[in-house]
This record gives structure tokens, C-alpha cells and sequence, in this order.
């Protein structure tokens, strides 16, 4: 038992109190653990997309106020009634997607999509309903089922794995969102081919990632498209054998970028990704997928009502459009994997974090992260 098991935890948050506005470092409430719940000492997060996207406003079930954060590590602190598979002291990471391997969902090899605690989550709340987290006497709502942003937070015990506990957490932090929903975009989700050839929308960390799976399947071309060139050096370390700025290509007139791809690319690619969330993209994306086989799979979450468009012949003449969550993996299965892939020198996750903070200074990762100067910043509770 640790000594503050059952005993409501005084710690600091970044909290949410609105759309638009900086995060702000409180003295949060941090509620015992109930039923099938446990709560975790996070030690390190990192700053996701997803979470400037809820923080800005774009996101359909964006709650105020709240503890943002869902890529994140730490330790077990204390355990509620029921709970089996985790003890205080277990190294673990929260899981934004998590397995029951009870429901239909859970049981189908087609997906990863557990439903059990779906409707909580995107309430805000716990699986029973409530919320962990107090601040002022004013309830915090829970995010993504995670909220790694907080020193202690409380999860449901299917939306967590533990971990190796020689990995070191501040890496193994980032396996909690997109280097897994990249790289396994690639191997799960489009099961790319050795010998294809892949082109990659934005080259933030999930479009890297994306590249250094397709470099992992044998890929023999991978093309990278963004509009900041400062980022192709990254993409052709991870694997990116070229990379195109679309605003530098001379289009002749009444042309899209997409037929000068499929013109310019030997008919276009076996498989495209969009790692950006921009509905025009992920139209430019599918139509440079090649005729008769491209298969063009979007991982940006786009704001909220956005519809995406093509004509219906694009896909009648054989092009697949196909969509990814958490990279396909079955989360508390597969997470352990990917942290011993790493240790194993399998998969990379150091160079992508090029920023490190400490949670005070959260503002600035934020900052950071809309100039597009990171790939991730990962945020320390401790100081150093």
C-alpha cells in the first residue's frame, strides 16, 4: 500500500477552464480510485494535436473545464477494489483506446474500437458516471479517459497497460498516441507491402511515423508532402527516400496537385496517408492512391462538421478509402510490444521528441507545437 492510497491527492494540474484560452498550472483534487480504477503518478506527457485541437475549440464533444492530456507515463500509486493485472509501483501507460476483450468489438480481429466505457468517455467522465478531479470546488471533466496532464489521474483499468520497467517512462510516454497510430496505420490498418511505394500528407510526428513503418514494411518509395520544408530532413531520416513542398510545384494551368502526382509518380502510389486532418488534403490523398489498387487511409482528425468529397469513379475504378484509429493495435496487448520493439532497437521514439519542458511550461510546448517547429515536446512533473 502506498501511504496515500484511499486518500484524496492535493497536486498540480495544467487545467482547461475553456476553449481558446492558455492552460493554467492549479492545485488540483485528485479523488481515490473506485471500482476498477487505478491511479497513476504520471511522471511524463507529452503535447499531442489532439489536444490543441479540443484546447482550440474544433473538437464536437470538447468539454470545459478539463484536464487535457491522453500521451503519457507513470507509475501506479494505488489500486481500486477489484483491480487485477496492476500493483503500486507497476510502471504503466494510459490508453486513450482501451481493451476490454469483452465486448463484440474487443473480440473481432478487425478492429480495436472497444466500446465498453466509450459513452463515459466521451462524457468526460469515468465509467460510472463521475469525475476523479476537483479544483476550487468546481468538478474537472476527464479527457480522452487519460488526462495525463495532472500529476496523479485516475483511469479505468481497461485503458491501461504496464510496461517493462527498464524502459525508460519519458520515451515510452509517446507510445500512448502517435508514433503507434502512425507506424501502425502502416503495418495494421494498410498492411503495406514490401516493394510499394507510400506518400505521406504532413510530416509531423504521426506522418513520421507513418514513414518509418513504411520504411519497416520495405516500402521502395516514400514520398513526403508538407508545406514547411524545414521538416524534410527529419522525414528522409525516418525513411523518406524524397520530399515535395506543394506551393514550389509549377502547375500548368487547371491542373490539382494530385494529377501532377499521379502524372509526375508512374500513375500514382500503391498507398497514400494523411497524417493532417484538412479535408482537401485527404481528397488529394485518396485521388493520387494509383488506379485500380491505391488504397489511401486518413489519420488527421478533422474539425468538427467537416465533410470530406470526391467523385464517386475514383473509387469505382479500384481505389480504397480507409480510415485508422490508435494505428489498429489492440491497445493493452500491443503497447507492451512496441515498448520491447524499442528497447529492442526495432522501432525508434528518441528522435522524435525534440523539445523538453517542464509542466509549468506547457504554454510554450502548445506554442511550439501550432509553429510546427516540434515533433513532440515531453513534459516533466519533477524538476530536474
Amino acid at each position: 500500500m502506498s501511504s496515500t492510497a484511499g486518500q484524496v491527492i492535493n497536486c498540480k494540474a495544467a487545467v482547461a477552464w475553456s476553449a481558446k484560452s492558455p492552460l493554467s498550472i492549479e492545485t488540483i483534487q485528485v479523488a481515490p480510485p473506485k471500482a476498477h480504477e487505478i491511479r497513476v503518478k504520471i511522471l511524463y506527457t507529452a503535447v499531442c494535436h489532439t489536444d490543441a485541437y479540443t484546447l482550440d475549440g474544433h473538437d464536437p464533444e470538447g468539454l470545459f473545464p478539463v484536464v487535457l492530456g491522453h500521451e503519457g507515463s507513470g507509475i501506479v500509486e494505488s489500486v481500486g477494489e477489484g483491480v487485477t493485472g496492476f500493483a503500486v509501483g507497476d510502471h504503466v501507460v494510459p490508453l486513450y483506446v482501451p481493451q476490454c476483450k469483452e465486448c463484440e468489438y474487443c473480440k473481432n480481429p478487425k478492429t480495436n474500437l472497444c466500446q465498453k466505457i466509450r459513452v463515459s468517455q466521451g462524457n468526460g467522465f469515468m465509467p460510472d458516471g463521475t469525475s476523479r478531479f476537483t479544483c476550487n470546488g468546481k468538478q474537472l471533466f476527464h479527457f480522452m479517459g487519460c488526462s495525463t496532464f495532472s500529476e496523479y489521474t485516475v483511469v479505468a483499468d481497461i485503458s491501461l497497460c504496464k510496461v517493462n520497467p527498464e524502459a525508460p517512462l519519458e520515451k515510452v510516454s509517446l507510445l500512448g498516441c502517435g508514433i503507434s497510430t502512425g507506424y501502425g496505420a502502416v503495418l495494421n490498418t494498410c498492411k503495406v507491402e514490401d516493394g510499394s511505394t507510400v506518400a505521406v500528407w504532413g510530416l509531423g510526428a504521426v506522418g513520421l511515423a507513418v514513414i518509418m513503418g513504411a520504411k519497416a514494411a520495405g516500402a521502395k518509395r516514400i514520398i513526403g508532402i508538407d508545406l514547411i520544408e524545414s521538416k524534410f530532413e527529419s522525414a528522409k531520416f525516418f525513411g523518406a527516400t524524397e520530399c515535395i513542398n506543394p506551393k514550389s510545384v509549377q502547375l500548368p494551368e487547371g491542373k490539382s496537385f494530385q494529377a501532377w502526382l499521379v502524372d509526375s509518380f508512374d500513375g500514382g502510389f500503391d498507398y497514400t496517408f494523411e497524417c493532417i486532418g484538412n479535408v482537401h488534403t485527404m481528397r488529394q490523398a485518396l485521388e493520387a492512391a494509383h488506379k485500380g489498387w491505391g488504397v489511401s487511409c486518413i489519420i488527421g482528425v478533422a474539425g468538427a462538421g467537416q465533410e470530406i468529397a470526391t467523385r464517386p469513379f475514383q473509387l469505382v475504378t479500384g481505389r480504397t478509402w480507409k480510415g485508422t484509429a490508435f494505428g489498429g493495435w489492440k491497445s493493452v496487448d500491443s503497447v507492451p510490444r512496441l515498448v520491447d520493439d524499442y528497447m529492442n532497437k526495432k522501432l525508434l521514439i528518441d528522435e522524435f521528441i525534440t523539445h523538453r519542458y517542464h509542466i509549468d511550461e506547457i504554454n510554450t510546448a502548445f506554442d511550439v507545437l501550432h509553429k510546427g517547429e516540434s515533433l513532440r515536446s515531453v513534459l516533466a512533473f519533477e524538476k530536474k
